[in-house]
């Protein structure tokens, strides 16, 4: 049975993070040791640990070696946030470690986040039986992968499926594959694999289908931020899945904990886009490969938090600072 801990996804020892490297599941399960801030800021670009709260959390541990091996903290904190641009959790962690860039407090930022993970799960669990229809178990559609892989606690949307699944409430889960790096067909159905959840991996452009068809009763997505105004940037497909949840009436809801809040940012125009390499999408044509697109807030029909449930205007129901205070 695979680990499916916060300490085997991601931790910090003596002389390295060690990292479940994503890129190589579900077929293997290896871990990577990046010795210096440098090596993790890399780890981070090519996505052998992906999910911003993950990636904030390997950004503190990144820091709280740099600090011990004597690096020059500017550089690498400069480093490490340049390593992917949209989600804001990697700010969110730097700026938590400036005072203090221990280990201790590195690891008091993951419990953190472990306890926002589980306070979102129930959060989103507890919505998810409002959607229930008649006591009758709930069919989620996700994108992505929102679990312990992409935050180092039980998840975001992720959780809050597992969190309900555990309630009795869910009967299904359809994983879209999410192009181009298929982190719904690799990850989040070896997860769901893990914990014994029904689930089906659908392409991403089968979604609208299902909704068609009745097969799906809610959207549960993540993010990786969420401006002011509560337009949301996820994974590329996730604004398609929103228009198309609207038109068919179901609910599209957002879990994210407040670290990935950025009231700096007032709307979803402001956001950067992360471009990838266009290899990723063909070696042999022309492409564009963003890595994310923006929700506008119109179509989010709920936000959750670890605060709790956030309804429309969210410029009034979501908290007024991220969680950038200390752990």
């Amino acid at each position: 049975m695979p680990d499916l801990t916060p300490e085997r996804i991601i931790r910090l020892e003596d002389d390295a993070v060690v990292i479940l490297d994503q890129r190589r599941l579900p077929d293997a399960e290896v871990e990577l040791r990046a010795g210096s801030a440098t090596e993790v800021a890399e780890a981070i670009a090519v996505l052998a640990i992906r999910g911003a709260p993950a990636i904030g959390v390997a950004a503190a541990y990144g820091l709280a070696l740099a600090a011990r091996r004597g690096e020059d903290l500017d550089a690498a904190a400069a480093a490490l946030a340049a390593s992917r641009p949209t989600a804001v959790n990697l700010r969110w962690a730097l700026e938590a470690m400036r005072e203090d860039p221990s280990p201790e407090r590195a690891r008091a930022l993951h419990e953190r986040e472990i306890e926002r993970c589980r306070l979102m799960a129930e959060h989103g669990a507890d919505l998810l039986e409002e959607s229930a229809r008649d006591g009758a178990r709930v069919r989620v559609l996700t994108h992505c992968n929102t679990g312990v892989l992409a935050t180092g606690g039980v998840g975001t949307a992720l959780g809050a499926i597992r969190e309900a699944w555990e309630r009795g409430l869910v009967e299904h889960v359809w994983v879209d594959e999410t192009r181009p790096l298929l982190q719904g067909a690799r990850l989040t159905a070896w997860e769901l694999e893990t914990l014994g959840i029904p689930f089906s991996v659908v392409v991403d452009a089968a979604a609208a289908s299902l909704m068609a068809g009745g097969e799906a009763d809610v959207v549960l997505t993540g993010a990786d931020r969420i401006a002011a105004n509560g337009d949301v940037a996820n994974k590329i497909g996730t604004y398609g899945l929103a228009i198309t949840a609207a038109h068919h009436s179901l609910p599209f809801v957002v879990v994210a904990p407040t670290s990935t809040l950025d009231p700096r940012t007032r709307t979803g125009e402001e956001i950067p886009i992360e471009e990838r390499d266009p290899s990723e999408v063909s070696t042999r044509f022309a492409a564009r490969n963003p890595a994310f697109d923006v929700t506008p807030s119109e179509l989010i029909r709920a936000i959750v938090t670890e605060e709790g449930v956030h309804r429309p205007p969210y410029t009034a129901s979501l908290p007024v600072s991220s969680g950038a205070a200390a752990p």
